[in-house]
């Protein structure tokens, strides 16, 4: 919904970063999988499929969003990853802390993202099992 208004290497760097974010729990659902296929799907990017955890570089990665428009899509984007798969995990939170700090978002900022991005997941959920 809004990382079409992200430049060609934001959409690649958030592909990154939101395939980091869904195993930072040690996991790697098909609830998650699936959000980011719709990722790429929305932003007309092919999705990676071999992503080395080993070779991630978080700070690298957050430095292309510049801008706090930018930012902020990043952030309330992967809130819908999050809350996916049902379980908000402490490492998640951790990383979400992690990139908001960067981003130098203030953490009361957080609870609202959050429950945007948990919406957003229901419904999400609710219209695969209409269509289904």
């Amino acid at each position: 919904m809004l990382l079409m208004k992200l430049e060609s290497s934001q959409k690649f760097a958030f592909l990154q970063l939101a395939h980091y974010l869904a195993r930072a729990d040690g996991f790697y659902v098909e609830a998650e999988e699936h959000i980011i296929l719709e990722y790429c799907t929305e932003m007309g990017v092919e999705n990676s499929e071999i992503f080395d955890l080993n070779e991630f570089d978080l700070e690298y990665t957050l430095s292309k969003f510049k801008s706090k428009k930018s930012q902020k899509i990043v952030v309330l984007e992967l809130m819908i990853l999050v809350h996916s798969d049902n379980h908000f995990d402490i490492k998640e939170v951790d990383l979400l802390a992690k990139i908001m700090d960067a981003f130098e978002m203030h953490y009361d900022e957080i609870k609202h993202f959050s429950s945007w991005g948990k919406a957003v997941s229901a419904l999400h959920e609710q219209a695969l099992n209409l269509i289904d």
